[in-house]
């Protein structure tokens, strides 16, 4: 669907989905803190509400580019996954 050729494509993938990844849990952490603390709930509910469609149309973006892009950015979310799970092991968070 793309002009872009895979050795542009699958990098930029894989970093979009790094972004997107670290935007998903990022704002998951928020509304597990927001659910634990309690928090306001209509907060809690727009931060899923925003955080599912970001992770929505970041991979339906991927899929419009192709099988490989979205594997790509599914590696990256992976990526932010593995990132934020260290970060809060070590105690930055």
């Amino acid at each position: 669907m793309t002009d872009l050729p895979l050795m542009v494509l699958l990098p930029l993938c894989f970093l979009g989905g790094l972004f997107i990844g670290y935007g998903y849990f990022r704002a998951l952490r928020e509304t597990a803190n927001l659910l634990v603390n309690g928090g306001e709930p209509l907060r809690a509910i727009a931060l899923t509400l925003g955080r599912i469609s970001l992770l929505a149309s970041g991979f339906f973006l991927a899929v419009l580019a192709g099988g490989l892009a979205l594997l790509a950015a599914f590696a990256g979310l992976l990526c932010a996954k593995w990132i934020m799970l260290r970060r809060m092991r070590e105690g930055r968070a």
